[in-house]
């Protein structure tokens, strides 16, 4: 891009389109221009949600089985813009099988070179790209155009099927590596997992020591066994077991001045018993 003049309006437009589509990407297609022509873009787009090209399964209602890992069509192309844009419309030429569209022909639609009295300059390669996701879904008189062809729906669910591994030659990347699958939100431990994304697996937390019911008795080997492997303790200091022990036996038993006031109560209900009898 070192040759390109920075000063033409359609070098200006075309290079704030590449760094606004690099900033704000879209899960549902990636696209850029070639290092070496920024006038030809390629895109790979994802399949309609609810369509053959999709699969043919919904998002949230197959999240669960995760059929729709298996199934999601991906669909590379090109898009080719011309010196006077964007005052003049791009042409498409699709690239990857679909069933939908011929491949490697520039396509009849509404905003392509074939219909210039209804582009707007204001439009722009985003626009392109999700006009024809559009596209995709039209059937009959609707979908009749050049480059539109119409094939079966159970082929174009194999075709959906095996879009995912298909390799652009100027890419040389397969369209799973250029529009890896997002990771979806969680739903009830299920996502749409989508194949090349990783999750980070968090720690379990530590396992912590069952409750002793108040009922049980600690005895001396209770006391003097060491504690369980995955019991979790605050440091303290060592200290032996045995004079804890005792200690805690001292602690248990009744004051001496105690002792001495119980022995003295008996000794006079003794005697006033003693002289009442005899």
């Amino acid at each position: 891009m070192a040759g390109l003049n920075k000063n033409n309006s359609a070098v200006k437009r075309i290079m704030q389109e590449a760094r606004e589509l690099a900033s704000d990407p879209s899960p549902e297609y990636s696209a850029a221009p070639l290092e070496d022509d920024i006038f030809e873009w390629h895109c790979t787009l994802r399949g309609p949600v609810g369509t053959e090209f999709e699969g043919g399964q919904g998002f949230m209602h197959d999240v669960i089985n995760q059929s729709y890992k298996l199934l999601e069509g991906l669909y590379h192309f090109r898009i080719l813009l011309p010196a006077e844009y964007p005052f003049r419309p791009p042409s498409i030429m699709m690239l990857t099988p679909s069933g939908r569209f011929e491949t490697d022909t520039k396509i009849c639609i509404s905003f392509t070179s074939y219909h210039e009295e209804l582009w707007q300059p204001a439009w722009g390669v985003r626009t392109a790209i999700i006009g024809l996701q559009g596209f995709f879904p039209l059937k009959g008189k609707a979908a009749v155009g050049i480059g539109s062809i119409e094939h079966p729906v159970a082929e174009r669910k194999r075709l959906a099927q095996l879009s995912r591994s298909w390799v652009c030659p100027v890419c040389r990347e397969t369209n799973h590596a250029l529009l890896p699958d997002p990771v979806a939100p969680e739903f009830a431990g299920a996502g749409r997992t989508l194949g090349s994304s990783s999750t980070t697996e968090r720690a379990a937390p530590p396992e912590l020591p069952a409750p002793v019911p108040a009922s049980a008795s600690i005895t001396d080997a209770d006391l003097a066994a060491p504690p369980a492997p995955n019991s979790v303790a605050s440091p303290q200091p060592a200290a032996p077991l045995r004079p804890q022990i005792s200690q805690i036996k001292r602690q248990q038993r009744p004051p001496i001045l105690l002792d001495t006031a119980i022995c003295v109560i008996l000794v006079v209900l003794c005697g006033i018993v003693f002289r009442r009898v005899f």
